[in-house]
């Protein structure tokens, strides 16, 4: 397994631009989610890795080898695709060993190869059978167990999980992380799911228009999100972000957005004044009795019960706001409450650049 190096990644399509200026460093055995929406240039960089697309410019190494005008074949690289792309006529053992087979490898060898990724993968009883007769499932253990098989520097995932099932993804997340510790592997997986990102990743890096946003531990990019675009991404339900006007009256910070006031009392010494846009994670707005403060009113728009949890979509003065409580089975649509706001875990972004402003 190998470290891998981006170094001024770019690539262009005539005058548009997919990927900008790229740099990033991933570690030996490390495992490493790019995430962002459609047209972000994730998967453009992954396939890019894999020398399936042509580099514009910029550096690619894999170990100490910059493999950017390389032949893709001669990479050391697997790839998973968000197709199985199986081969229907062959046997799940032979599908596994095709490559082996195309590289001359004996044949012994092949058959203990395959093998042994059957029993890492739990496919053993599928080796005789056809793809067809295979559950999805099943058929992405084989996809899987194809690039495990080669035994490459680096493993490269293109979304992999998005044809399954709801419930299926969960168990195939859970298994490819076992997959990644049992390996030790260096793996680089793309996905626009969020939540994927979060649950999978050693460090994830957050794109969106061609650039990357945030690198960081997925607990750390969530609790502290570099902009406006990674608060509202990341995360879910998304982050509630609240446009509008901070000013200083007296001992406190009074926020306006819409008929909408605040009066913060946690110090923004930073922006005291002007326009700011405000983030808090719906976990952090909570009901308050009627005989406690509470910050705000807000009347009940939707309520989705999770079993543990209870989402609430409110309707307030100002912007529509999120809150994601414990299990609550008494509140209603339509229901008028009182809502706090923890105001240590209010952050600031300035509204312009969409940057987060520290204070």
């Amino acid at each position: 397994m190998s470290t891998v190096l981006l170094q001024g990644l770019t690539k262009r399509f005539g005058t548009s631009i997919a990927v900008d200026s790229v740099n990033l460093a991933i570690e030996h055995g490390e495992f490493v989610v790019l995430v962002g929406p459609s047209g972000s240039g994730k998967t453009t960089c992954l396939r890019m890795i894999a020398g399936l697309e042509t580099v514009s410019s910029g550096s690619i190494f894999i170990g100490d080898r910059d493999v950017a005008n390389i032949h893709a074949k001669d990479r050391d690289v697997a790839m998973v695709f968000q197709s199985y792309a199986l081969y229907p006529h062959m046997t799940v053992a032979q599908n596994l060993g095709f490559a082996l087979k195309l590289r001359e490898i004996p044949r012994d060898e092949i058959k203990r190869r395959v093998k042994d990724v059957a029993k890492i993968l739990g496919i053993t009883e599928e080796l005789p059978r056809k793809p067809k007769t295979l559950s999805g499932g099943q058929q992405q253990r084989v996809a899987l167990g194809r690039a495990i098989v080669r035994d490459p520097a680096v493993f490269l995932f293109d979304e992999p999980l998005s044809n399954l099932d709801a419930k299926l993804r969960v168990a195939m997340r859970v298994e490819l992380v076992k997959l990644h510790h049992r390996l030790g592997a260096t793996m680089i997986y793309v996905t626009h799911d969020q939540v994927e990102a979060m649950t999978m990743a050693d460090r994830i890096v957050v794109m969106h228009e061609g650039l990357i946003q945030q690198i960081g531990a997925p607990l750390t990019v969530y609790d502290d999100p570099e902009n406006v675009f990674v608060a509202g991404f990341i995360g879910s339900p998304t982050m509630n972000l609240l446009p509008g006007e901070l000013n200083r009256r007296n001992d406190h910070l009074n926020f306006r957005t819409g008929d909408l006031e605040l009066n913060l009392l946690h110090s923004y010494d930073a922006v005291i004044s002007g326009s700011v846009t405000l983030g808090v994670r719906p976990e952090f707005l909570s009901i308050k009795p009627n005989n406690e403060t509470a910050t705000l009113d807000a009347k009940v728009e939707a309520v989705e019960h999770l079993g543990s949890e209870t989402i609430l979509e409110l309707s307030t003065a100002g912007p529509p706001l999120t809150a994601k409580i414990a299990r609550n089975d008494s509140v209603q649509h339509g229901d008028n409450i009182r809502i706090g706001i923890e105001h240590s875990k209010i952050l600031a972004f300035n509204s312009s650049s969409g940057e987060r402003l520290r204070v």
